[in-house]
């Protein structure tokens, strides 16, 4: 007969691995049962304000109510983000994407213009696309550098881009959308500086115009909001990447949940709601990405 200390002992280590199934297969039924859907998302740009709103946040929103559940924020960061929906930390090296550790599951949705990359596709679920984006090169208005003239096809004004750095100084920032290393621009000669005082992307702009750095990486719908808040003291050159889409991410096994985000936002964008979000929080992005817009009507 086994001993009572070794029976309730393992009576608790199955009750905490069953919990900690549930919290990590916390899929649409799951959800619904709990009562409350938490969004995890990252103060950035007009995506997550921190002031209670922005676009991610209103989709969230919007998400929790047709799903007949209540809705909560929780914040993070971009080095913390996807160990808070998965309790595991990403860990890259020589292409490939492994999961490591345990930590606590804080949210079951990351949505906060989450970047689709294909390392994180390894390892997450995404929605249809939320908004589109790209990689631009940006400088002080005062920089001697030029935007580039545009040129036969994207290809092209990428190269022409890249080129224009030489030998200055571009800030990015690792394991963000900014990272050098999604971009070809490790270890081809270019003097990258990372911005690592936080993980803000907010940060950027400032970073350079307090001379960190020569240049800047920034996605097109921090730079929209950046044009206006230092009008006349910071220019796009061109761009770094193709374009990218930005989109909410899941756990690999919230199939069912991923689904009826999908059909949310097809129906919000059909219903006219989702361009009233976009042009409130990113009024002059349509003439970015005139095709993406199109297509959403």
């Amino acid at each position: 007969m086994f001993p009572k200390r070794f029976v309730l002992g393992s009576l608790s280590g199955a009750m905490a691995f069953l919990f900690m199934t549930s919290s990590w297969a916390a899929d649409l039924a799951e959800i619904k049962q709990r009562g409350e859907i938490r969004h995890i998302g990252i103060r950035y740009a007009n995506f997550v304000t921190g002031a209670g709103d922005g676009l991610d946040v209103e989709l969230m929103q919007g998400f929790a109510k047709r799903i007949g559940v209540s809705y909560k924020l929780v914040y993070s960061d971009f080095y913390s983000v996807i160990r808070d929906l998965l309790g595991k930390d990403v860990v890259r090296k020589n292409g490939q994407v492994t999961l490591a550790g345990d930590y606590p599951i804080k949210g079951d949705v990351i949505s906060s213009g989450f970047t689709v990359l294909p390392w994180r596709e390894a390892i997450l679920l995404y929605s249809e696309p939320t908004l589109p984006s790209q990689v631009l090169l940006v400088a002080p208005a005062e920089s001697d550098l030029q935007p580039i003239e545009d040129g036969a096809d994207l290809a092209a004004d990428i190269v022409n881009t890249r080129k224009a750095i030489g030998s200055k100084s571009v800030l990015v920032m690792e394991r963000t959308c900014l990272d050098p290393s999604n971009y070809g621009l490790v270890n081809v000669g270019i003097d990258l500086k990372t911005y690592n005082k936080s993980a803000n992307l907010n940060e950027m702009v400032p970073a350079m115009l307090n001379k960190e750095a020569e240049l800047t990486l920034l996605d097109v719908p921090d730079a929209i909001l950046d044009l206006r808040k230092w009008a006349g003291k910071i220019k796009i050159l061109g761009p770094i990447s193709d374009r990218q889409m930005l989109a909410t991410a899941f756990p690999k096994d919230a199939p069912a949940l991923r689904n009826e985000f999908n059909a949310y936002l097809s129906e919000i964008k059909a219903s006219g709601v989702y361009d009233r979000l976009v042009d409130k929080y990113y009024p002059g992005i349509r003439r970015f990405f005139p095709e993406y817009f199109a297509k959403t009507h």
